[in-house]
C-alpha cells in the first residue's frame, strides 16, 4: 500500500525536474537551519519558562499584598 522505491525514484526526478538543484540544495539549507534554530529555542524554553513562572507568582503575591492592604 505505501510508496514502492521505482514510484519514489520517479517523484524525486519529477521533483528535481520541477525546481532544479541549485533551489533544492538553497531549500535543503535553509530547512537545516530552521530545524536548527527551532531545536535551540527549545532546549532554551524550560529556562526561560521557569523564569517566567517564578516572575509571575511573585506578581500575584505582590498584587495580594497590596490589595490586603487597601482593605486593611
Amino acid at each position: 500500500m505505501g510508496i514502492s522505491l521505482p514510484q519514489l525514484l520517479i517523484i524525486v526526478a519529477i521533483v528535481v525536474l520541477l525546481f532544479g538543484t541549485k533551489k533544492l540544495r538553497t531549500l535543503g539549507s535553509d530547512l537545516g537551519e530552521s530545524v536548527k534554530g527551532f531545536k535551540k529555542a527549545m532546549a532554551d524554553e524550560p529556562k526561560d519558562a521557569e523564569f517566567k513562572s517564578l516572575d509571575k507568582t511573585d506578581t500575584v503575591k505582590t498584587e495580594d499584598t497590596a490589595k490586603q492592604k487597601e482593605q486593611a
